[in-house]
């Protein structure tokens, strides 16, 4: 996850901006997304400990918004040996650009952006090949689109095919630049990409208010040949008029001028939101050299910080003598959250984790501001009240529906999170805790986890030893096996990769033919890699680029965590919402690689409406809970004893404590991220903080602190595709928790049921794609439409009478 400003970018540009966003903090897990030619990527929604939260991340598709969610969040022949990237389209740039014309930095002709490769070079891309690559392609593009436009009549072969061509270059050459940002960050990448971002945005708008290409997609609708179309085809074209509406194709000269340039602030606000969040955070660091200071933290805490002091310098640092390093990467963030005694200790961090990107040269707040404002004017400029309805442009709700569906949850949710609250209050007294009379934001947590351990007989710290990813993986990998039919075998070495963590794996069908690839980065590494999980397209399945002219060519896919890594001999061990976390971004790829979409413009995660695509993610992770997947994966790293029983019964109790209190917190967010986007007058009385405590009144049984700025790291909305579009989380969940009680009403003990149902989800949530309406693949799966009856049981709470799409 995971993590982009996609929506008034057409589907077109939205290919090239994957998500790469949603860059929010699941505060133990964080799904992070990006916007438009970021990268579609799918990510986590924000919270602090288990959300039904990208940050995923970002931030998700590739064609629909971030997610990046989250969404900073986006093909190949069915022969073992994959196809390449560019496939027979791949082109040499020496001869268009002449070496004397460019910096001295590389010759094209040695560029590895520009080379034919059957996956991406992420080994040997550095900053240097960035200005002269990017400029060479994009002048390459130039010259195809003006022969496109020239040639253009309306029919398939001359009007979509070469212009998916176009957009793939870009998305696929693009997206290995923005990755590399993402997951190894440097002063030099980030120079070469500031510099080239405004004519790479140039060009996708461009491309996107195309006259000619506009005209003849709008001929296409209104041909005799219209109905002959397949669904897939339609929804191609429907997309394409729409975002090129939306990208400004209608405006005259100097309304058009205008749009143009806040589409390229925006993208550059956008930029630099998110560099400052990762400075923020990195710009944090708390040197422990008194063991009573970290009193509390359990081994695997103390292994990481005490690797965070090595790093710093403390070359003797140890686990148990220090010194010790705290930061504000989610694993350390949540450790002292969670079970650091010294209350000092915890506010401190919680004050620093609430406040970055807040201050000095890294403050967001302007370019929040100016972001809002520029946002406005250009959904004025698209003749729209405020920039929610150009967001709801492209998806399922409408914003009175996704407004009615936030407050229904809060309502069904308001009374359970009171309760818990005043459960913790109550609980604090009784261990003869001081600040039980006066409990803070910093208390919450570390209370509510002794609570749980006393209620449950449950300590998190103690089952990471069952959870270790080479087991989780493994487990994971036969339940999409009973699920899906598929197999998932390692590959590495097949693909090169950009650090030596990173696993490489094929997925094959029943049959053993490859069928999609996918990269997996999992450990946090605080001095180059964002925050957060997410997934995202690296190149997507499409008949157009079928290398062997008759074979589709297959999807690839990465998922990235940041979750705790080795320490030691001891492999990862992992919390229990870090494994759900990465079944959460397994869901999400699942859906990229599992397409029988040929249309390259629609399939995957392609062209789905950005509130539907965490449905796959959410999905995954109901099966966490599932008890025998959970006794698959939950085997002792060491012993290979399972998990007891007892153990699974007290984690199956436990899932929805305080789930009233996280359902309120999802709910801020996405309130707070539709109050700004509709009501918010910038520059007005209220300002933006204002705003974050009118609707925290409502959503937060505790207010935020006065001097609480998380909205100035609030990466899914201001870097990511999430912008008016938070609320996708929680309407996603009201569809994936229906889906999953399909599964339940099938029988989850009867494995023949369940295969069957497993392939029917296989063949219309995932195989799909975008090439038909979400709420038409729903009902195709689920006979009905969906209802949020299956959600409120899931977590506990009263059920109340609303329906995602009512």
């Amino acid at each position: 996850m995971r993590q982009h400003v996609y929506l008034a970018i057409p589907s077109i540009i939205r290919a090239l901006l994957i998500l790469n966003m949603l860059m929010a903090t699941r505060i133990c897990l964080s799904r992070s997304v990006h916007p438009l030619l970021k990268a579609n990527s799918r990510t986590l929604p924000l919270l602090f400990s288990k959300s039904k939260s990208k940050s995923k991340s970002y931030p998700c598709p590739l064609w629909s918004s971030s997610f990046s969610l989250c969404l900073q969040t986006l093909h190949k022949s069915t022969i073992t040996n994959p196809t390449s990237f560019l496939s027979h389209s791949s082109f040499s740039c020496s001869a268009t650009l002449p070496s004397s014309s460019l910096p001295m930095e590389e010759s094209i002709e040695n560029n590895p952006l520009l080379q034919d490769f059957d996956f991406p070079p992420f080994n040997v891309v550095e900053a240097k090949h960035v200005r002269p690559g990017i400029r060479a392609l994009l002048k390459k593009l130039e010259d195809d689109l003006l022969e496109l436009e020239r040639t253009v009549d309306p029919s398939w072969p001359r009007l979509v095919e070469p212009l998916e061509k176009i957009v793939d270059r870009l998305t696929v050459v693009w997206g290995i630049v923005n990755h590399l940002k993402a997951v190894k960050d440097s002063p030099e990448l980030r120079a070469a990409i500031e510099e080239v971002q405004p004519e790479k945005v140039k060009f996708q708008l461009r491309l996107g208010q195309s006259k000619p290409l506009y005209n003849a997609f709008k001929a296409i609708q209104e041909s005799p040949d219209w109905n002959t179309l397949s669904d897939a085809r339609k929804r191609i074209v429907e997309s394409q008029i729409k975002e090129a509406i939306l990208n400004g194709v209608s405006l005259e000269d100097d309304k058009r001028d205008q749009f143009n340039k806040i589409e390229q602030e925006l993208e550059r606000l956008s930029q630099k939101f998110d560099e400052n969040v990762l400075d923020a955070t990195k710009k944090f660091e708390k040197l422990i050299t008194d063991k009573k200071e970290i009193e509390g933290l359990p081994a695997t805490a103390l292994g990481m910080a005490a690797q965070a002091a090595v790093s710093k310098g403390h070359e003797n640092a140890t686990a148990e003598n220090g010194p010790w390093v705290m930061t504000l990467d989610a694993p350390s963030f949540m450790a002292v959250m969670q079970h650091a005694r010294n209350r000092s200790l915890r506010e401190e961090v919680y004050r620093a984790y609430v406040t970055r990107a807040s201050s000095g040269d890294l403050d967001n707040t302007s370019i929040i501001d100016q972001t809002l404002k520029l946002r406005l004017e250009k959904a004025n400029l698209l003749n729209y009240k405020n920039y929610a309805e150009v967001s709801m442009a492209t998806k399922m709700a409408t914003v009175e529906k996704a407004g009615e569906l936030l407050e229904k949850l809060r309502s069904a949710s308001w009374n359970a999170a009171v309760q818990d609250m005043d459960d913790i209050k109550v609980f604090s007294k009784n261990q003869g805790a001081q600040e039980a009379d006066d409990l803070n934001h910093w208390d919450i947590n570390f209370w509510s986890e002794r609570l749980r351990e006393s209620k449950f007989d449950i300590n998190e710290e103690e089952l990471r030893p069952f959870f270790s990813l080479p087991k989780v993986m493994d487990g994971l990998f036969d339940l999409a096996k009973t699920l899906f039919g598929i197999d998932i075998e390692q590959a590495d070495g097949l693909a090169p990769v950009w650090n030596n963590d990173v696993r490489f794996y094929r997925v094959k069908d029943s049959s053993g033919n490859p069928i999609a690839y996918f990269y997996f980065d999992p450990y946090t590494r605080s001095s180059e890699k964002r925050g957060g999980a997410w997934m995202d397209e690296v190149v997507g399945r499409s008949r157009v680029l079928s290398r062997d002219g008759s074979s589709a060519r297959l999807p690839v896919a990465h998922m990235v965590c940041n979750q705790t890594p080795p320490v030691g001999s001891k492999p990862s061990l992992m919390t229990f919402r870090e494994v759900e976390t990465v079944f959460h971004e397994f869901g999400h790829a699942l859906q990229h690689m599992l397409t029988k979409q040929d249309e390259g413009l629609v399939s995957g995660i392609r062209g789905i409406e950005w509130d539907a695509v965490e449905l796959p993610s959410q999905f995954m992770e109901n099966w966490c809970y599932h008890r025998d997947t959970l006794m698959s994966i939950a085997k002792h790293y060491e012993t290979g004893e399972s998990l007891p029983e007892e153990v699974y019964l007290k984690l199956l109790a436990a899932r929805t404590f305080r789930a009233g209190s996280l359902s309120l917190r999802q709910i801020r967010f996405a309130s707070v991220d539709l109050e700004l986007h509709t009501k918010y007058v910038p520059g007005g009385s209220e300002s933006i903080y204002d705003v974050d405590r009118r609707v925290s009144e409502k959503t937060q049984v505790i207010p935020p602190l006065l001097e609480d700025r998380f909205l100035c790291s609030f990466s899914h909305i201001f870097a990511g595709g999430y912008a008016a579009g938070y609320y996708s989380y929680k309407w996603a969940e009201v569809l994936s928790a229906d889906a999953f009680s399909a599964f339940e009403d099938a029988g989850l003990d009867d494995n023949k049921a369940v295969k069957e149902t497993g392939h029917r989800f296989r063949e219309t949530i995932l195989a799909l794609g975008g090439g038909k309406a979400p709420e038409e693949v729903f009902v195709e799966f689920r006979g009905r439409e969906p209802s949020p009856e299956a959600l409120l049981r899931h977590n506990g709470l009263i059920a109340i009478p609303a329906t995602a799409s009512a």
